[in-house]
C-alpha cells in the first residue's frame, strides 16, 4: 500500500523473515544501513590546476541488531550454534527484515544478502526486576536491498 504524496509513516511493528519463518515480536532494530566507500581521484584539470574528485567504492558490509522479548522460540539459539560450530552452508542465509504499519500491512522490506548471526545477548537477569527479559541478535550481512 503506497503512502499519500508528502505523507511519512510510522514504524508500528517490525518482523525478521529468514527462510520462509516469519518472527513478528520484533520489538527494536538498529543498524541497519546502507553504505559505500568512497574513492578520492585527484588530478589535474585541461587549465592545470589541482582537482579532488569523489566517486563511489566498493559498497560496505553491514551489521544490524534485533531485539525481542524471550519466548520459548529457539531460532535465534540454533540459527547461532550453526555459525559457531562452522556450519556456515547453513547459518549464511538471505532473509528480510520488514517494517509494518499499523494495520499490520507491511510498507517496507529490506532483504539481507548472506547474513549470519554474530552474537545474541540476554538481558540482565535479576532477581526481583521486574522489566522484560529480551535478545539482542546482532546479524552481519554481505548487501541489503529495499523493497
Amino acid at each position: 500500500m503506497p503512502l499519500p504524496e508528502l505523507d511519512s509513516s510510522v514504524g508500528h511493528s517490525f518482523g525478521l523473515e529468514f527462510d520462509s519463518v516469519l518472527i513478528r515480536q520484533i520489538t527494536e532494530v538498529s543498524g541497519l544501513k546502507m553504505e559505500q566507500d568512497v574513492i578520492e581521484l585527484k588530478q589535474n584539470t585541461a587549465d592545470g590546476k589541482y582537482a579532488i574528485k569523489k566517486l563511489p567504492g566498493r559498497p560496505k558490509a553491514g551489521e544490524v541488531t534485533v531485539t525481542r522479548g524471550l519466548t520459548e522460540d529457539n531460532s535465534f539459539e540454533q540459527w547461532i550454534k550453526d555459525s559457531r560450530f562452522g556450519k556456515m552452508t547453513n547459518a549464511r542465509r538471505n532473509g528480510s527484515i520488514i517494517v509494518y504499519d499499523y494495520e499490520g500491512i507491511p510498507i517496507k522490506r529490506y532483504k539481507l544478502i548472506n547474513a549470519w548471526p554474530k552474537s545474541l545477548e540476554i538481558s540482565t537477569l535479576k532477581a526481583g526486576d521486574t522489566s522484560v527479559l529480551t535478545e539482542k541478535l546482532a546479524i552481519t550481512y554481505e548487501s541489503v536491498e529495499v523493497d
